[in-house]
């Protein structure tokens, strides 16, 4: 199997790190477009769910080649989460109780605590 080159200028770890960040933006992606799936009753919104899904387990594979899993997937899991805490606000016109807001901070505390850290 053929193995990805890195581009000299861009550091390989960095590269790991940021496939992890897109693969929470698919963890977004595919979620939501589930959402608009309707149960998947809409072919095109179904197949985007799994296109989504795809990429985002691709990416996050990519990741763990180099990141330790007890680090990528709860950043992964948190990003997926904060995300769709976002899209459904934004989008979808969702409500949330007021305490909910702390456990959101408390969770994005930790997802930042993990990535300091690691």
């Amino acid at each position: 199997m053929p193995r990805f080159v890195f581009p000299q200028i861009i550091p390989e770890f960095l590269v790991f790190r940021q496939s992890l960040v897109i693969a929470g933006i698919f963890e977004v992606v595919w979620a939501t477009m589930m959402k608009l799936s309707n149960g998947f009753s809409h072919l095109g919104y179904a197949a985007a769910t799994v296109v989504g899904m795809i990429l985002s387990f691709g990416f996050l594979a990519l990741a763990t080649k180099h990141l330790p899993l007890s680090i990528a997937y709860p950043i992964w899991t948190g990003i997926g989460a904060v995300g769709a805490i976002i899209v459904g606000l934004v989008f979808f016109k969702d409500t949330i109780a007021p305490i909910t807001w702390v456990f959101i901070a408390m969770l994005v505390i930790g997802i930042i605590g993990i990535k300091v850290t690691s």
